[in-house]
């Protein structure tokens, strides 16, 4: 179950802002992976922190990934998607240079075109050549192997198609997967955070990361997952924008359940878009770690049962049941019962040494008029003089 966590972009606590001081901090704070942002436009000048990028995660196995630009037109008339295929071209370049494993596209809006299978179509014959673009790409020239060691023995980045959180961007959950079928060499990358909002909220149980990544691995059939997670704010089906983690009715907490109970079989990039970057990464990380020590407390559990069972000639569900039935019967598992603080023994008043004994003085008759109504105010305000429980 090789689980891979990291920021998406340099992480915000980085007093240098390279990507190769990132990749140093991202590696201190144990996290294994993070995704270049190239979301608006790649700089000639950028290119060498790219090359030293490379060369790093080249030494040191560190998993490098890329995002292309957000504003994507590959649904467009000629011009629009021809604008748009020259900023993924940038991107493919980048991605060479730095050994990226994943580069992360959009399709963009509908444009005139409505959802269905001709916009899927052109959707993936963009994406064809942009698969071929990069096979094209990364076996250029041989003579740049001194220079790209990982070129040589590397394989192509794979394509990225990612879902989109708004009702007018093509990217669906069924859309991506369909093209990704039809096109080799194109991988879906579930944004999280996106398919929750585009879903009305959709991802709320460990239940519904079972039923998305078996749908993926039943239509594509791939154990390898690129995804990108994070809270965000959502209206009728439309992700408006990312929030920290713990803002969001996204948590994280049955993704975590999910992959260390029934995620054995996952090969697993998790990307942190949250605004708090690699500090939600960790988050992300330290909810793992606390799903597996409860798995691991489980089955101590369990295995203690079972040894029980066989000393007693008994079965385990029985005992299990029977530890059930004793754990309701404690007063702190009845509903609406409250733990009392022990209080200390009232200490026996000291006794005066020489201490005389004087004649109690006589109750002062009561007229029996008066007797009835005292008598009836002593059932109704019974208090003592020295209850301090009652505020």
């Amino acid at each position: 179950m090789p689980v891979k966590l990291g920021p998406a972009g340099v992480p915000l606590s980085c007093k240098g802002r390279t990507i190769v001081e990132g990749m140093d901090d991202i590696i201190s704070l144990g996290l294994e992976t993070m995704e270049v942002q190239t979301v608006r436009m790649v700089a000639p000048n950028h290119f060498e922190q790219y090359w030293q990028a490379g060369v790093l995660a080249n030494k040191t196995e560190f998993e490098m990934n890329i995002h292309g630009p957000y504003y994507s037109e590959l649904l467009g008339n000629r011009v629009e998607r021809g604008r748009s295929l020259a900023k993924i071209e940038s991107t493919l370049q980048a991605a060479r240079t730095i050994n990226a494993r994943h580069i992360t596209l959009h399709a963009g809006h509908y444009g005139g075109m409505s959802p269905g299978s001709a916009a899927n179509e052109q959707v993936a014959n963009v994406f064809a050549g942009v698969v071929d673009r990069v096979a094209e790409i990364w076996h250029d020239d041989e003579d740049e192997f001194p220079v790209f060691p990982w070129i040589k023995d590397g394989t192509p980045s794979k394509i990225g198609i990612e879902t989109s959180g708004r009702q007018e961007l093509w990217g669906s959950l069924e859309e991506v997967l369909e093209v990704v079928n039809h096109v080799e060499g194109t991988i879906p990358v579930l944004n999280i955070a996106h398919i929750h909002a585009r879903g009305h909220g959709k991802m709320r149980t460990s239940e519904d990361y079972g039923e998305l990544f078996d749908q993926v691995r039943e239509t594509i059939g791939t154990k390898e997952f690129y995804c990108h997670f994070s809270g965000v704010e959502h209206r009728t089906g439309n992700a408006m924008h990312y929030t920290q983690i713990k803002k969001s009715d996204l948590n994280f907490e049955p993704l975590a359940e999910f992959i260390v109970e029934d995620g054995g079989w996952l090969d697993i990039t998790l990307i942190s878009d949250s605004p708090l970057l690699e500090h939600d990464a960790m988050y992300m990380l330290q909810s793992i770690e606390k799903s597996r020590h409860r798995q691991l407390e489980r089955k101590a559990r369990e295995n203690r049962r079972r040894a029980l069972a066989a000393q007693t000639g008994t079965t385990p569900a029985a005992l299990a049941a029977k530890e059930a039935q004793q754990a309701a019967l404690r007063p702190d598992a009845q509903p609406g019962a409250k733990k009392e603080e022990a209080k200390p023994a009232p200490e026996p008043a000291a006794e005066s040494p020489k201490e005389e004994k004087k004649p109690a003085k006589k109750a002062p008759k009561k007229k029996p008029g008066k007797a009835k109504a005292e008598e009836k105010n002593d059932d109704v305000f019974d208090f003592e003089e020295d209850d301090d429980d009652l505020f």
